[in-house]
């Protein structure tokens, strides 16, 4: 049997004597590892007579606990030595600013909604939402778009396998105009159909099965519905010229409205947007009739609009010989992309913290409508 007292003094001058955390780790190796010199011991208590072990076991157990508290003692010893060290030498200048710390952006698409409230809140415009999840009703019938209406061809509709109350099957909306309708009815059940203004925009998700460069399944649209006595196409064509010049932030744009179909308005007009090219890109604004220097330019289709069709206010239990209005509607994903000089609709939604970075915004950097327009 080895000199347990011996084994244990020895330990401790080399723990004592130890420079640095390698010296140290490869003294507890060799005294408590796994094939440890007092590891070693302790494994041959098995093999001792009950009187052996009786004896040797307390005194190769001390030892084993001598020699970790000495290593531990030790190692917080060399930590605490380091530290004084560290500081004695090292000094902090308070007066310098603070190191950066990592932070989020806005996503392109939460900027141009807050553009849009900021830009329309100053018109006279409320933002409402509604249900995504959405029935027949209020995404088509009420519309002007009954069941049999080849206008339906025009939406690749998701349908649910529930139905609702009149056995048509629930579906995820293919625009925001539900809103519209919900909205209508709210307002006509409150006044006992008797009606009052409407000013609004809603801007939120929608769903149609598509996707490439320019399209996804899932999208955002804002749409704007105003409903009052005497409105006219003029008044649409107005509210659309001073909401696209504070947009872009310019007051050389040029709107051409030509005359398209929609079911749920009449008449119903697609616009255009001048564009103008500098330097090989698409620009917003300018001349779209020869470009700068006379180098392209043209008309980009930008929105739907039109004024609202008599049976829409007439379903939404409003009376269209007193009440008119208008409607128009656009991609929220596509305003960003014009804007901000992006490509493919489909890097809004992968998650690329890099495309991010690049494209997204600080929280206060939002144009209103007196900021933006002549900026």
């Amino acid at each position: 049997m080895s000199n347990i007292e011996a084994i244990r003094d020895k330990y401790l001058q080399q723990i004592g004597s130890a420079v640095d955390g390698d010296a140290l780790e490869a003294i507890r190796l060799a005294a408590l590892g796994k094939k440890g010199e007092i590891s070693l011991l302790l494994k041959t208590l098995g093999q001792m007579t009950p009187e052996e072990r009786q004896e040797q076991g307390p005194k190769i157990n001390g030892t084993r606990q001598n020699v970790a508290d000495a290593l531990a003692a030790r190692k917080e010893a060399m930590e605490t030595a380091a530290l004084d060290a560290k500081l004695a030498t090292e000094k902090l200048d308070l007066t310098l600013p603070a190191p950066a710390t990592p932070k989020g952006s806005i996503h392109p698409v939460s900027q141009v909604m807050d553009e849009l409230a900021e830009i329309f809140a100053d018109l006279g415009f409320s933002v409402a939402t509604g249900p995504e999840i959405e029935d027949d009703w209020h995404n088509f019938t009420a519309l002007n778009i009954p069941e049999t209406h080849p206008a339906r061809a025009m939406h690749d509709t998701f349908y649910f396998p529930q139905t609702d109350e009149g056995g048509m099957p629930k579906l995820l909306r293919t625009h925001t105009s539900p809103v519209q309708i919900r909205t209508m009815m709210d307002v006509a059940k409150q006044t006992d159909g008797a009606g009052e203004p409407i000013y609004l925009i809603a801007p939120g998700r929608t769903y149609r099965s598509d996707s490439d460069a320019t399209h996804t399944p899932m999208f955002h649209q804002v749409e704007g519905l105003v409903i009052d006595k005497g409105i006219h196409m003029g008044h649409l064509k107005w509210t659309l010229e001073t909401f696209i010049r504070a947009f872009f932030e310019r007051d050389d744009i040029e709107l051409r409205l030509r005359p398209s179909y929609f079911p749920f308005t009449e008449p119903s007009a697609e616009v255009d947007v001048g564009f103008s090219v500098e330097k090989g890109r698409r620009i917003i604004g300018g001349d779209p009739h020869g470009g700068v220097d006379g180098v392209g330019g043209g008309w980009m289709e930008i929105l739907g609009s039109g004024m609202v069709h008599p049976n829409v206010i007439r379903n939404c239990g409003l009376d269209p010989d007193v009440w008119q209005g208008f409607a128009f509607g656009c991609g929220i994903d596509r305003l960003a992309m014009l804007k901000y000089g992006m490509d493919d609709l489909r890097a809004f939604f992968d998650g690329d913290l890099r495309w991010a970075d690049h494209y997204g915004f600080d929280a206060l950097d939002v144009p209103t409508l007196s900021g933006g327009v002549g900026a």
